[in-house]
């Protein structure tokens, strides 16, 4: 089936292909399961039933039927078929941006029906939900169900017939455990045979992607889904000039420097202009080729792709053109064609606005492998509050680290990269310069990473200011302690609450009024030098300034003096640093201070 007439006559003539995400966490199946859709689809017509697209599989109506059976009847669609990403992921969905949205029309959400919900499954709920795009759960391995009898290739309800009651029961529960999941985060759910509006509840297909059952559902459903809600959509002028997203940019032996784009609305054509989303201003070049893979009958020959003169949407396809090196992965693609190019520069140039992320003054540097990933990353570290100085697609690179390194705070000084390598020399000028590298391919763990490290940092800093500041302390004078009366006085101690530190300022309450006595120099216990004494702690303290029996008498209740300036941190920003006796301690020393003055220590 050629691109050209990729679209089916008659009414689908100006329908495009619905494009199909896939997303999952990682080891739950993805890619077999698209490896069994591919499978499936050339066993059902020989390598002809499918069209091996870049970075996409093409899979027509009709070949859908033949997998299908009774499920799906042709004569009741107009669509032309499905069109498969192949790079399963969030990475790729999130990369996949038509104009102000997800490119794919529909996604399949693969769970292993044993793990259920995983950290990647919760991300990649949240960008289907911040996209707004419909999808379906494919609730995969259930073959591995204990005594789970397989019958390959076979719808779900007919192999559901033949399995004994207690398997049965087992899958139902993993089933209602994964519902469950879906609708601790706001989704209504159930099996997809029961879902009477798809708008309303999710649809769950259970499958294996190892023995292919329930395949034929879920093929079913993506099409009827399709059909119903999305015909609309998929209607495009398909001889207008072409639109699409930049999957990725690669270098192709004797092309040079190559577009992998998935192409959603008109036709490209080999000798058509056409703009590009760039690093810097939008690029404008002239296409020399346009490749798509050869026939799957002859993909063993040297060359792996072969030359088309135009590729209709929806397709995936590659593009050979002059001065593409600061392309970008997630930017658009359009065609020039009889349009004026300012226009159509500045449509391109609309849309890389949509995508650019607001930055501050002062914040992090992220760096990201696509513009989607980029835009999903800032989302989450505004949620996060985590404020944003520079953000851009590509690999760390030391510019990134003299960025960062020149951050006003600490927890500032740092690189946030989600899929993307970190350049030796910017590894080492990062160690040089102190800044921070955190590099995750799942975004809330990278998120995550930083925030634990900005809490070390800010325990640091709390931990330096306590150390800096005068700690509130209430102790009381022994009786018959007095080793010495004055010059300095020494005299045994009991920690009444709060800490008792040397160098501290010692005063006295006289009714109302504060009065300093003197200065705390030292503390002994059992003869040895001591840095400080605790609640319930009994001392030998040596206070230079009073004389006992005149400014202290024996049994007298002393305070250390607090600044006011002092009062007022622990007050405001360091109660749930310091222990309940201090703060006992402070409760009362404020209250003093507030008995003769209100806004004491305020």
């Amino acid at each position: 089936m050629s691109d050209a007439d990729a679209t089916d006559a008659g009414d689908a003539a100006s329908l495009r292909t619905p494009i199909v995400a896939v997303l999952g966490h990682v080891d739950h199946g993805k890619t077999s399961l698209l490896d069994e859709v591919r499978g499936s689809a050339v066993t059902a017509g020989e390598s002809g039933a499918i069209t091996q697209h870049i970075g996409a599989t093409a899979v027509p109506l009709s070949t859908i039927s033949d997998i299908a059976g009774k499920l799906v009847d042709p004569e009741d669609f107009d669509l032309p078929g499905l069109l498969f990403i192949d790079t399963p992921g969030h990475h790729s969905f999130s990369t996949l941006r038509s104009r102000g949205g997800a490119l794919a029309d529909i996604a399949i959400l693969v769970v292993d029906v044993n793990d259920g919900f995983q950290p990647q499954t919760l991300e990649a709920v949240d960008i289907l939900k911040r996209t707004e795009t419909p999808f379906i759960v494919a609730a995969n391995k259930i073959d591995t169900i204990p005594g789970w009898n397989p019958n390959p290739d076979a719808p779900v309800q007919e192999t559901l017939e033949k399995q004994s009651d207690r398997a049965e029961s087992r899958l139902n529960e993993k089933l209602y455990e994964l519902i469950g999941d879906l609708s601790d985060n706001g989704f209504s759910a159930d099996m997809y045979w029961r879902v009477q509006d798809f708008r309303a509840n999710i649809g769950v297909v259970p499958v294996s992607a190892e023995t292919g059952e329930g395949v034929p559902d879920l093929l079913t459903v993506l099409m009827g889904l399709s059909q119903r809600y999305l015909k609309e959509e998929m209607s495009i002028d398909v001889g207008g000039p072409g639109v699409g997203t930049v999957l990725e940019v690669t270098e192709e032996r004797g092309f040079g420097t190559t577009l992998d784009l998935v192409l959603y609305d008109g036709t490209v054509r080999a000798d058509d202009t056409i703009v590009v989303g760039g690093t810097g201003e939008p690029i404008v070049t002239e296409v020399r080729a346009l490749l798509q893979p050869r026939p799957l009958a002859e993909i063993r020959t040297e060359k792996q792709f072969e030359q088309v003169e135009e590729v209709r949407a929806a397709a995936g396809l590659k593009i050979a053109a002059p001065d593409l090196d600061d392309a970008m992965a997630g930017a658009p693609v359009r065609v020039v064609r009889d349009r004026p190019l300012e226009d159509v520069i500045e449509e391109v140039r609309a849309e890389l606005a949509d995508i650019e992320v607001t930055t501050e003054e002062d914040g992090v540097v992220v760096k990201a492998d696509t513009l989607g990933s980029l835009e999903a990353i800032a989302a989450a570290l505004e949620e996060a509050e985590v404020p944003i100085v520079r953000a851009e697609v590509g690999d760390v690179a030391p510019r990134d680290i003299a960025v960062a390194s020149t951050a006003e705070e600490p927890k500032h000084e740092a690189v946030l990269g989600f899929n993307v390598d970190v350049l030796d020399d910017a590894e080492r000028e990062a160690e040089e310069k102190d800044v921070r590298l955190f590099v995750d391919d799942v975004i809330y763990q990278l998120v995550e990473s930083y925030e634990e490290h900005v809490e070390t940092i800010e325990r640091a800093q709390q931990e330096q200011v306590l150390d800096k500041i005068q700690r509130p302390c209430r102790f009381r004078v022994l009786e018959d302690h007095v080793f010495r009366q004055s010059n300095p006085a020494v005299v045994g101690v009991e920690v009444l609450s709060g800490t008792l530190k040397r160098n501290s300022r010692v005063e006295k309450w006289a009714g109302n009024e504060p009065e300093r006595v003197g200065e705390l120099k030292s503390l002994q216990d059992a003869g040895e030098d001591i840095d400080e004494a605790r609640t319930g702690e009994q001392v030998a303290a040596s206070i230079d300034g009073p004389t006992v029996g005149r400014q202290i008498e024996e049994g007298d209740e002393l305070w250390t003096e607090l600044p006011e300036k002092h009062a007022k941190i622990l007050e405001q920003e360091l109660s749930d640093e310091i222990p309940a006796d201090e703060l006992e301690a402070l409760g009362m020393y404020l209250d003093k201070h507030r008995n003769r003055d209100p806004f004491w220590g305020k």
